[in-house]
């Protein structure tokens, strides 16, 4: 195979999903360093390839439209859907690229018809991605959800094209202003000089069934207290009234930081806290990229596949249930709304994740973070 020129990634998925595909995007720029690389994402997790010197340029597209066959036929949504699936297929015909990485799982028919034609509107002779499906030339072996992390699927995948990653970390590069914007912007919540806790009792819109109650994320944020920390909640988009609950069951004082909408601003201010206690989402995966330690809740989400990266620097938080995971377990979706009871987060106690919190609180022998822009 001759080495590549044009390389196109596709990951189009939400924050977190694209954060774990940033360390295999860096093995290719390590193994292909003159190529020119296209990333294709979603709108909304764009930014988060700013300033990254693994990609040269950036795409996007509402992969949300495409989600569901039904939408193609749909009177409000089918002429839009059409006409921006034929805009993509000409941008990326335009591209000519040699080589296309598919970093998604195909295990849907609707997923693998779909990916299908992305791929081969690109008109790349060579296609890599996961599992058997005919389209792709160069294959890396799926074992299912939850058999790898998602990291190392990606390194996996981008490994069949000799691509390695010694080192693989979640990256966002940000910049010397946007680090100060985001020490301003903690500064300004008044916490004082102490160890500042991040608490995020969200998990975003596709599966509130994963937050944990706001009554146990209140405990645990009393217990931060008693330990000398400052504690402030996380407000995601339409987060405040959750943020608001945690705030109004603790007994010990605690502030709310209205997460703003560019995700890099977050990640920003995330970069001042000490440590990071939260659901599975994307604002977890954002804490771990800055280097902030992850105290990780997970119940029916699968914590293998998902969890905060690497797993030596942070501590997932779980009950061993015989039906756990039931979100993305094996080769399926699974159920992302759980079950009735949600056994899995309702009897977990914030005892568990209050010893993971201080074991993640005693001092590190590594020292201060570095305070140049962060990979």
């Amino acid at each position: 195979m001759a080495e590549p020129r044009r390389i196109l990634v596709v990951k189009l998925a939400d924050l977190g999903d694209l954060l774990t595909a940033t360390p295999a995007i860096r093995a290719l720029r390590l193994r292909f360093p003159d190529a020119e690389i296209t990333a294709l994402v979603t709108p909304h997790s764009a930014s988060l390839l700013a300033n990254n010197d693994a990609v040269d340029h950036v795409l996007t597209f509402p992969k949300a439209l495409f989600d569901q066959p039904a939408t193609l036929t749909a009177p409000w949504s089918a002429g839009t859907a059409l006409r921006l699936g034929a805009r993509l297929a000409a941008r990326l015909r335009a591209g000519r690229f040699d080589a296309a990485v598919l970093l998604h799982h195909l295990f849907t028919r609707w997923g693998r018809l779909k990916y299908r034609g992305l791929l081969a509107a690109t008109g790349a002779p060579v296609r890599v991605g996961l599992g058997e499906a005919e389209f792709l030339t160069h294959r890396a072996r799926e074992g299912g959800f939850g058999a790898r992390h998602e990291v190392d699927y990606w390194l996996d995948t981008v490994a069949q094209l000799g691509a390695s990653n010694k080192y693989p970390r979640l990256e966002i590069h940000l910049t010397p202003r946007e680090v100060e914007q985001g020490r301003r912007d903690l500064a300004a919540l008044g916490l004082g000089d102490g160890a500042i806790v991040a608490i995020h009792p969200g998990s975003g819109a596709f599966s509130v069934a994963r937050r944990w109650p706001a009554e146990r994320f209140a405990a645990v944020g009393d217990g931060l207290v008693a330990m000398g920390c400052a504690v402030v909640v996380i407000a995601g988009p339409d987060e405040e009234p959750l943020a608001s609950r945690v705030i109004g069951a603790m007994d010990q004082p605690a502030v709310v930081l209205r997460g703003p909408g560019d995700p890099r601003a977050l990640a920003a201010a995330l970069r001042g806290c000490r440590l990071f206690v939260g659901n599975d989402s994307g604002v977890m995966h954002l804490a771990a990229t800055v280097g902030v330690p992850c105290v990780a809740v997970f119940g029916l989400s699968n914590h293998r596949a998902w969890g905060p990266y690497p797993p030596e620097c942070h501590r997932v938080v779980r009950l061993d249930l015989a039906c756990s995971p039931c979100f993305y377990p094996d080769f399926s979706l699974g159920t992302p709304q759980g079950c009735a009871a949600r056994t899995c987060l309702m009897d977990l106690t914030p005892v568990p994740v209050l010893a993971a919190a201080r074991e993640l609180l005693k001092p590190s022998e590594r020292g201060a973070r570095d305070e140049k822009p962060v990979r």
